[in-house]
């Protein structure tokens, strides 16, 4: 029988309905001691699709060893960008709903569990779950300190607005607020309590200039950030994901 994880590793499944988005929202938790990471899933996936494609499993050590602790949650992309019956402005309504309900519900739940009333969170996902970790992180900097995206994009563009814009887009689409971005506490935060990677491979599927998009509007305002471009043999897929996850959580996520 396949194992996605070990059956030693300590997994707790919770969740409950949110009343923002009306809906059952699960999450798991796995490991129960170390650095908090919250895991976005990609595309409309849910909670578990990191742990079925050995996400967890190729950082399963971390884990074990307690230099990390992983949070899962579901995606409501099937609600929203990746549900064509559902128009922009209702999929920008959901996606405001979806960004209240990580910030409101998610994190007070990790701080619970963590017994720490104001822990901050590293956030990681790849392809559109980098888009959600990055919108987390650049939208509330006291609750997440760490980002590590993975083969992203950070602007919905035309192919999901469909030139359509309102306050709800624009607070949640990164490239659209962070050239904007002036509030000294914000910028103070990014620049001296915070951690970027933005990674992406340059092979099949890849969109390496994406991450060197959202890289270069960081650096415009003074915010370091480290741009990380493996190989033209490096391709938009799980295999590379875990490799990169491994890499970050060993290196980088040691305080």
């Amino acid at each position: 029988m396949l194992q996605y994880i070990d059956p030693r590793l300590p997994r707790d499944v919770f969740g409950w309905r949110s009343p923002r988005l009306g809906l059952q929202m699960p999450i798991v938790r796995y490991g129960s001691w170390g650095r908090p990471l919250l895991l976005f899933p990609t595309a409309q996936a849910d909670f578990l699709e990191n742990e079925r494609f050995f996400l967890i499993k190729a950082i399963e050590k971390h884990i074990f060893s307690g230099r990390v602790q992983v949070f899962s949650i579901d995606s409501i992309n099937r609600y929203a960008w990746m549900n064509r019956d559902v128009a922009p402005p209702e999929a920008a309504r959901r996606q405001a709903l979806y960004s209240s309900y990580v910030e409101e519900e998610v994190v007070p739940h990790i701080r619970r569990c963590l017994l720490s009333p104001h822990a901050r969170v590293a956030v990681s996902g790849a392809s559109f779950g980098a888009f959600y970790a990055a919108n987390a992180f650049f939208r509330r900097p006291d609750l997440f300190d760490t980002l590590i995206a993975m083969s992203g994009f950070y602007d919905l563009g035309w192919s999901y607005l469909q030139g359509y814009g309102d306050e709800n887009v624009y607070f949640n689409n990164p490239l659209s607020y962070l050239p904007n971005l002036q509030d000294h506490g914000l910028l103070e935060a990014f620049r001296h309590h915070s951690q970027i990677h933005i990674v992406s491979g340059q092979g099949a599927y890849e969109a390496p200039d994406a991450s060197r998009r959202l890289s270069q509007t960081l650096w415009d305002k003074a915010i370091p950030n480290n741009l990380d471009l493996w190989g033209h043999d490096v391709n938009h897929d799980w295999p590379w994901w875990r490799k990169m996850l491994d890499h970050y959580v060993d290196t980088r996520l040691g305080w």
